[in-house]
């Protein structure tokens, strides 16, 4: 019998979690990239709640890319199962977050009430001058509605993608 590989032979689940860990963090890495990518080249000025729900990627991408080393280096399966898992929460936190804030956009619920401007304007130019400049985003408007959901509707249907396919790679075997 060959030892050799074939096309119809499986590939080790070493790989498979590998390739999986890193499609996660890449993808959540992505999806970050797209918020600063609207604020910092679209001009959107991120709210109070905006900036939380980035929290869970910011954790999460270093967690996935661990998970891809740890499982590229064949750590022991429970170790990488246990960082998906880590990473999956993380992206349920982003949902819980994303969902949260979309209700507040709705009015479906309140929010918080001290949502308003959270970053410094430029220190060279006079404040007053900034006022006019700057209109302080609220949480409870929507900067922009793509197919009818907003940036937080977006960010909870990619926080349950992701925590999808975080949780698939936990619960796989080998």
């Amino acid at each position: 019998m060959s030892m050799t590989m074939t096309a119809d032979t499986p590939a080790p689940a070493w790989r498979s979690r590998t390739l999986t860990a890193l499609f996660v963090a890449v993808g959540m890495a992505a999806t970050v990239g797209t918020a600063l990518g609207f604020q910092y080249i679209g001009g959107y000025i991120p709210c109070k709640l905006c900036l939380e729900q980035r929290l869970p990627y910011y954790i999460g991408v270093p967690v996935m890319l661990l998970a891809t080393v740890a499982s590229a280096l064949r750590f022991p399966a429970w170790i990488v199962r246990g960082l998906f898992a880590i990473g999956g929460g993380l992206m349920l936190w982003g949902l819980y977050l994303g969902v949260y804030h979309s209700g507040v956009e709705w009015s479906w619920w309140a929010g918080p009430t001290d949502c308003g401007a959270v970053e410094g304007g430029d220190t060279t130019r006079d404040i007053l001058s900034q006022l006019n400049d700057v209109i302080p985003p609220s949480c409870d408007k929507a900067a922009l509605r793509i197919l009818g959901l907003s940036f937080a509707g977006w960010n909870a249907v990619a926080s349950l993608f992701w925590a999808a396919i975080a949780f698939r790679g936990a619960a796989a075997r080998d």
